[in-house]
């Protein structure tokens, strides 16, 4: 520890910051503690809280500056409220799950408590000045699963530093000086997130301060189940650079309840983040967790009496008191006054917080109370009606669901009655509807005016000497005009910068523009999203690369955890529009079939899912994408690089719209939809089908997240009355998707002749091998057969059975 003599020297303790630091440790117990007393007695579903880490906060906060950011987990309430980005009031509102922005603007009442989240975003979905904002990336549950991102927030940082072409984003920083705060558990760094997070942070050299909150356990195992050495900062020291020879990151350690150590430790760690770029780790010992893990049960049935003994004597709060008054900074009238003085605080701010929860759902209660009054005079099923409102009227703590609920059970026992009443029941159904949509339903994508479903579609034009190309030479061409545009854009992956990437999509152009803004990474697919998803939060235009489809699965969690619903999450708040590309489709091998887009359908909704049929379709794909704000997946067809293709003289500027389908082949028999690869192998079979006798109109659906929001589809099956869908996934997987759209979505089932039709892969991954793919997906072959069984079926005559 450092002297306190020397500590007083300085501005980092004075009198007036022990005390005001000591009221704000001292008020945050006391929301944890009245926020348990809400979740036991049942005026909220959970609660989990930052108590026993308070001091460490303060500590942390003490170091953060405007324009730094925080990409923590749910137990930062201190160090939240110390930076002034958290009322109390808030944090009960945020427990009651309230969901007016203004009395929880973090979530909207979206997250469980301790989520927090600044709001980059204005009304209209803009950027705001991140520089003059402490910056929260939002919250998330998921353990680790803060900091992939973590590390994209840091190297925007290096790039902002680096890159002279981005030194006019003054609203997103001041010459890369800011470092960015992450937090975790000390349990949850067994996740592989956090150790790939610290091998690339140490590869990068970019301004990482992470602090890891040690109390010993994860839940109910102690820390000698969890990490080689029973410690993290042991078991990381190979990690520690020596010098400026062999770079690493700096580690320190500190123990939670020591406040003038914390307080030093924090400011070296922070300066040497921020001047160095240096990554820092900060390892907090010695914490305690008075409440246990969470609402949800006791720590006694898991600690021994000697180890609760030990963490009373270590209560960081206890033992800074002790400090203040040893050191003679206050006197113990001093500090009870302030600890009653911070009792009243969080009392009144949990009760103004209640008495606003409940007011929000008053008036919907009062009238939904009123109307079903009106509605049983002078009805013969009064006696019903009334109770059902006295049920209601005598619910405690009545909820938006109990009032809706009531009322539609109301209409159901009034579905014979047209009475003017009923009518009115069902206006205000229908009104509380379309306020609960905004409420708990809005926001997965983008409403802004830089929404990419704003996009106008353009079509690519060819002059009349247009040049025939190789798939993987547009792209080139393509990615070429796009980084000489923007200096926002930047692209990293596996492979991408020396060589290329593997299919040359981007050959010479590291070369051209440089490594900073093209640049490889090591074979670490989950931080290759993070730095994808940090450097769209702060306002660049990454393209990150997934080298094959099937390593998707390595970044899932990532992209459906935190991406995926960033901007739901944080209803309209924070936006990370990060394009991932990827290729696949009719790849050869077990861990190379390219084409789990059920998986993707089922986990990425708040992404669009592109699924382009050849590289200029690829091309006006990015182009939308790069003028909107949503995230996208965009799946290139891989067999599509050698492939010649016409080469479009306005490639920088054509547009491809999201979700509207397009028509490849006209025909009046059978529709097959299908996308991607497939595209090739339908059109094959339509072409064969046409000597047939059988007509068929192939149609592209190009994206699938959002599927054809004009229902153009269902115009076709009008004229066909036949479907088919078709794919590369796995049965019903992305087939059976597109057919539950068109099918139900569309009410296309009214204009079907014949049962719809679905032609996918088989049940397990494709082996190796030409005759491997042949006999595991849908081939030329198959296609041909299942549209001639269709027709077989209604015209035998015509079409006899092959």
């Amino acid at each position: 520890m450092i002297a306190n003599e020397q500590l007083r020297s300085t501005d980092i303790l004075t009198r007036e910051k022990i005390l005001s630091d000591y009221r704000m440790a001292c008020e945050s117990r006391q929301v944890s503690l009245l926020g348990r007393r809400d979740v036991m007695g049942g005026r909220a579903k959970f609660g989990i809280f930052g108590d026993g880490k308070e001091l460490a906060q303060i500590a942390a906060a003490s170091a953060f500056r405007r324009g730094d950011f925080r990409s923590g987990y749910y137990r930062d309430q201190t160090f939240v409220a110390a930076l002034g980005e958290l009322s109390w009031q808030e944090f009960f509102a945020q427990l009651y799950a309230h969901t007016d922005l203004v009395a929880e603007p973090n979530t909207g009442g979206r997250s469980m408590n301790g989520h927090y989240a600044t709001r980059w975003l204005d009304d209209q979905g803009l950027w705001l000045n991140q520089t003059e904002l402490f910056n929260s990336v939002c919250d998330i549950s998921p353990t680790a699963g803060q900091i992939p991102r973590a590390v994209g927030l840091a190297y925007a940082s290096k790039l902002f530093r680096n890159n002279e072409a981005l030194r006019e984003m003054t609203s997103f920083s001041h010459n890369g000086n800011e470092i960015v705060f992450a937090t975790i558990g000390d349990a949850s760094t067994s996740q592989g997130m956090f150790w790939e997070a610290m091998n690339a942070v140490g590869v990068l050299q970019v301004p990482l301060l992470m602090s890891i909150w040690d109390d010993g356990y994860g839940i109910s195992v102690p820390v000698e189940y969890q990490t080689t050495k029973g410690s993290i900062s042991k078991a990381l020291a190979g990690f520690q650079r020596e010098g400026q020879e062999e770079k690493g990151i700096e580690i320190f350690t500190v123990k939670g309840w020591d406040y003038a150590a914390l307080l030093e430790t924090y400011q070296q760690a922070a300066r040497i983040c921020r001047e160095e770029h240096v990554p820092v780790l900060v390892h907090v010992q010695e914490l305690t967790q008075p409440q246990g893990h969470s609402t949800s049960g006791s720590h006694e049935r898991y600690k021994s009496k000697e180890r609760l003994a030990w963490e009373a004597d270590r209560d960081c709060n206890r033992i800074f008191r002790q400090w203040i008054l040893e050191n003679g900074y206050a006197t113990s009238d001093e500090l009870e006054a302030i600890e009653a003085e911070s009792k009243q605080v969080a009392k009144k701010a949990r009760l103004d917080a209640w008495h606003a929860s409940e007011a929000s759902m008053r008036e919907d209660l009062e009238t939904a109370l009123a109307l079903l009054q009106q509605t049983a005079r002078h009805n013969s099923k009064s006696a019903v009606l009334m109770a059902l409102r006295e049920e209601l009227r005598t619910t405690v703590n009545p909820l938006r669901r109990d009032a809706v609920s009531t009322v539609r059970k109301a209409l159901r026992i009034l579905r014979n009655d047209p009475g003017t009443a009923r009518q009115k029941l069902k206006a205000w159904l229908e009104r509380t509807n379309e306020a609960n949509a905004d409420r708990y339903n809005s926001h997965l994508y983008s409403h802004s005016p830089e929404s990419p479903m704003l996009v106008e579609a353009m079509p690519a034009h060819y002059a009349d000497d247009a040049v025939q190309v190789d798939g993987y030479v547009l792209m080139q061409r393509y990615f070429d005009s796009l980084f000489a545009r923007d200096a926002r854009v930047v692209a990293l992956g596996e492979d991408v910068g020396m060589i290329g990437d593997v299919n040359q999509g981007f050959a010479g152009l590291q070369e051209k523009y440089g490594e900073i803004r093209i640049t490889d990474t090591g074979i670490r697919e989950t931080t290759i999203i993070g730095q994808g998803i940090g450097l769209a939060m702060r306002g660049l235009r990454p393209i990150v690369e997934i080298q094959y489809f099937d390593y998707v699965y390595y970044a899932l969690a990532t992209l459906t955890d935190d991406l995926a619903t960033l901007l739901y999450r944080t209803k309209g708040g924070q936006k990370a529009p990060v394009i991932i590309r990827t290729r696949g489709h009719r790849l050869e091998g077990i861990w190379h079939s390219g084409s789990p887009l059920s998986a993707m359908l089922g986990s990425l909704r708040g992404l669009h899912v592109l699924v382009p049929r050849n590289m200029t379709q690829a091309a006006g794909f990015y182009n939308t994408l790069i003028k909107g704000d949503d995230p996208a997946l965009l799946i290139e067809s891989l067999n599509g690089y050698r492939l010649k293709e016409k080469l479009p003289d306005n490639l920088a500027e054509f547009c491809v719209p999201l979700g509207v389908p397009e028509i490849l082949r006209s025909g009046s028999d059978v529709t097959v939809v299908t996308y991607g690869s497939m595209c090739r192998f339908v059109m094959e079979a339509a072409s064969q089908l046409a000597d047939l006798g059988i007509s068929v109109e192939v149609i592209d659906v190009q994206s699938l997240l959002p599927f054809d929001v004009h229902h153009s589809i269902v115009e076709s099956i009008k004229k066909t009355n036949r479907v088919i869908f078709a794919d590369e996934d796995v049965p019903g997987g992305a087939s059976a998707y597109m057919m539950q759209q068109v099918v139900e979505g569309q009410n296309a089932y009214r204009y079907l002749d014949s049962v719809p039709k679905t032609i996918s892969a088989k049940a397990h991954r494709p082996p190796y091998g030409s005759d491997g793919d042949y006999f595991s997906k849908p081939s030329v072959d198959d296609v041909i057969d299942t549209v001639y069984s269709l027709m077989s079926e209604c015209e035998p005559d015509r079409f006899p059975a092959i």
